[in-house]
């Protein structure tokens, strides 16, 4: 596979762990963390050697931390010239800020402090309205739709989130509308899984964090022109001109995240055939791997990883 051919993804939260940074504490790009803990008013190099789980799970930290160490390993693989030529890049949720920060759509600067305020106003939404994830494993999606009316027939808050694999569907919702659904089912035989979050993300629940994040998109520098960019909320290539990636963005708050069509068309419109994942974990590998069969995932969750990259 040539590198003309690579598309590469970032994760989004959930997939934050304690002591996720501590692979990279010797790399070059370390010093980074200097640079993100003034940008985001966060001291981040705590956040990644020392923050347990039960502080990782709130939102603002979170994010700040995934961004982080996704951002490091991004230049430690262009550093080891690892990646070479990218047709396209995607991220999760999340993840979408570092892609459009590695497509040159933002400078980091301004990448790093919008994933602060967004997490911070998406923190403020979930105290309004709690809620929280879960994801759905064998289930089609005439069973997803079959169970959010049904838990929404008894009266509880209860959206589709995330499409992120065949078989594998996130809903979000209230704490009774999700249990409910990890309730009904086996009723239909799935099986639910809560996710690590502290909110209803992507979902109406989120709606009081827009007004925040709206004003800190506003004197976002996006660029004219980038790399391409699949987006989250309509799974279609960006490649700046008229772009409008703060009113993406702010959609993005509320609406599922179309992770599933965001792979087929790295694929199928720009010929990807290997997949590097860089952050935390290997989730979105294990996804492409569910989406497409006959394509090379590749995760980078560490410096040794870099040697398994051929260009």
């Amino acid at each position: 596979m040539t590198d003309a051919h690579t598309a590469v993804i970032f994760p989004g939260q959930g997939a934050q762990k304690s002591g996720m940074g501590a692979a990279w504490r010797e790399s070059g790009s370390w010093s980074l963390v200097a640079d993100l803990s003034e940008h985001t008013g966060v001291d981040v190099e705590e956040l990644l050697l020392s923050a347990d789980d039960e502080t990782l799970r709130r939102t603002d930290l979170a994010q700040i931390a995934v961004f982080a160490v996704a951002v490091i390993g991004l230049h430690s693989s262009r550093e080891a010239g690892a990646v070479g030529t990218v047709a396209g890049y995607a991220g999760h949720s999340l993840g979408e800020y570092v892609a459009l920060y590695a497509a040159g759509a933002l400078p980091l600067e301004s990448a790093a402090k919008l994933v602060a305020e967004r997490g911070r106003a998406m923190l403020t939404a979930a105290r309004e309205s709690p809620g929280t994830m879960a994801v759905l494993v064998r289930a089609d999606d005439d069973t997803v739709a079959a169970l959010i009316s049904a838990v929404r027939s008894e009266g509880h808050q209860v959206w589709l989130a995330n499409l992120n694999a065949p078989g594998q569907r996130v809903v979000s919702g209230s704490l009774p509308g999700i249990g409910r659904v990890a309730e009904l089912a086996a009723d239909h035989d799935a099986k639910a899984m809560r996710i690590p979050v502290s909110g209803a993300f992507h979902s109406p629940l989120m709606s009081g964090a827009v007004d925040r994040l709206t004003r800190a998109l506003s004197s976002a520098p996006f660029a004219d022109r980038h790399a391409p960019v699949v987006a989250n909320v309509d799974a279609r290539v960006y490649t700046g001109g008229d772009t409008d990636w703060s009113s993406l963005a702010k959609r993005q708050i509320m609406a599922p995240v179309r992770w599933e069509e965001s792979v087929l068309v790295l694929n199928t419109n720009l010929g990807c055939g290997r997949f590097v994942e860089i952050g935390p974990g290997a989730t979105l590998s294990g996804m492409v791997r569910r989406t497409l069969r006959d394509v090379e995932t590749v995760s980078v969750t560490a410096p040794e990883d870099l040697a398994t990259l051929t260009v």
